[in-house]
């Protein structure tokens, strides 16, 4: 699943590699399905991260991001696997990623995952 999804992402080179800055990308409509019941579930995806030499392109994102429309996961599965694919693809020097899901039987979840590079 992750590769084939991953191969949507599109990058292009940090225009300011040496310098710290920090990217702020916020996805209001995400949306995937429950593996158990089949029910549509819904979010908002924030990613925050650190460039290195790459960036994600915003469009690319947004494809990648649909593909889960249909794809059945847990929260936590969905949400590790997006950091997973972004870091593959784009190898920033840290990232983070909080997804905020909206209540459904009462319940609300946040699942916050992240990524540091090893220091050079």
């Amino acid at each position: 699943m992750s590769d084939d999804f991953r191969n949507a992402l599109e990058t292009f080179e940090n225009p300011f590699p040496d310098r710290d800055y920090v990217i702020d990308t916020v996805c209001p409509e995400f949306t995937s399905v429950c593996p158990i019941t089949g029910q549509p579930d819904f979010g908002t995806i924030n990613i925050s991260y650190v460039p290195d030499q790459l960036c994600f392109e915003l469009k690319s994102l947004k494809i990648y991001l649909q593909q889960y429309r249909n794809h059945g996961a847990f929260y936590e599965h969905v949400t590790n696997t997006i950091l997973d694919d972004l870091v593959a693809v784009t190898r920033p020097r840290s990232m983070k990623i909080v997804a905020d899901f909206t209540p459904r039987g009462g319940i609300r979840t946040s699942v916050t995952v992240e990524h540091q590079a090893p220091s050079s």
